[in-house]
């Protein structure tokens, strides 16, 4: 049997509900794949731990044995990993320490699961170039609708056509907001305080309720799916921030149902992508995709008009896409031969 070690960065909730689910298939892993699957190093911010044998659910959970410090280049350059998932705080502007972790990864030689969005955002092609000239994956489903398979749904599952366009909802924070704000007629303050309340929307929300985050999600999309490089902080984007009691009321009278969608037109053969509240019919998909619920709608040239729906957000949603991303990496016949001589 062959073994697998993994590492993982940005070792905060999704991290941990990572770990929790690798422990969980491990045997699966095993019966499937004739694979031993070990995390062998963990790291935050300012502490870490690394085991060559393999760390179990009581060592990753005692706070105290982690090392002061293992932590950035210090942990990336010792853990002994042939694989990273990396879950570290979004930052697209510089792309935060996920860039570094990735970088040293592929050097490294490491196959590496990006859940974290920064890196991605502010170099995708850099990273897919040098993923590539090492003959590595770098899988990005975590980052961009995790429970919602766009990335997926795009390379995979509608290889054989050309996508027109894509409108999708991948925020569940501001899903959840709209939603709550149109159920109760409340204001967009009560209803972040309920999102937070129950433990969805971040103590700052502003990545999510300024648009930040659909158009980070949006842009990963287009460059793992389409090529195309998309300046986020140059796309048009409007957030659910601005969304008044007097909004809600209108829009009931209506019978229309507000939702922040990101959308892609390729009509002429690159991206154009926007953020934006859309105004939904009660026909429409999207107005039925309701609280934590995702949703994607393509537009092909040959396969016609496809709409999903569900995928909402939760740190098990996002920690089960990157063991899906881990699960394509382990069935992909190019890189069976390197799993094989670890």
């Amino acid at each position: 049997m062959s073994r697998l070690n993994i590492a993982i960065t940005g070792f905060g909730g999704i991290g941990r509900k990572v770990a929790e689910l690798l422990s969980v298939r491990a045997e699966r892993y095993r019966q499937q794949f004739d694979l031993d699957v070990r995390i062998v190093g963990v790291c935050g911010s300012s502490a870490g731990l690394i085991e060559e044998d393999g760390l179990t659910p009581e060592a990753l959970a005692d706070r105290s044995s982690y090392t002061p410090g293992l932590s950035g280049d210090t942990f990336i350059e010792q853990v002994p990993a042939d694989l990273l998932i990396e879950a570290s705080p979004t930052d697209f502007r510089t792309g935060g320490a996920a860039l570094g972790y990735i970088r040293t990864a592929f050097r490294r030689r490491m196959h590496v699961i990006a859940i974290s969005k920064g890196a991605l955002v502010h170099d995708f092609p850099g990273l897919h170039a040098q993923a590539s000239r090492q003959g590595l994956a770098l899988k990005v489903s975590g980052a961009a609708g995790s429970a919602m398979p766009t990335v997926d749904l795009v390379q995979y599952n509608l290889a054989g056509c050309e996508v027109k366009s894509l409108s999708a909802i991948v925020t569940g924070t501001t899903n959840i907001i709209l939603s709550e704000m149109m159920d109760r007629e409340c204001s967009f303050a009560d209803a972040l305080a309920e999102a937070q309340r129950l433990g969805i929307a971040e103590s700052d929300p502003t990545l999510d309720t300024h648009g930040w985050d659909t158009a980070c999600k949006i842009a990963i999309l287009c460059s793992a799916a389409f090529g195309d490089v998309i300046d986020v902080q140059a796309m048009k984007r409007q957030g659910i921030d601005h969304v008044t009691l007097d909004d809600v009321r209108r829009w009931k009278a209506q019978g229309v149902m507000p939702r922040l969608v990101g959308r892609v037109d390729r009509s002429a053969g690159v991206c154009d992508a926007s953020v934006g509240i859309e105004l939904c019919g009660p026909d429409h998909p999207f107005a039925r995709a309701h609280g934590r619920a995702k949703a994607v709608h393509v537009v092909t040239d040959l396969m016609g008009e496809l709409t999903l729906t569900g995928g909402g957000s939760s740190p098990y949603g996002t920690a089960a896409a990157a063991l899906k991303d881990l699960e394509h990496i382990l069935r992909d016949t190019r890189l069976a031969p390197r799993l094989r001589s670890l």
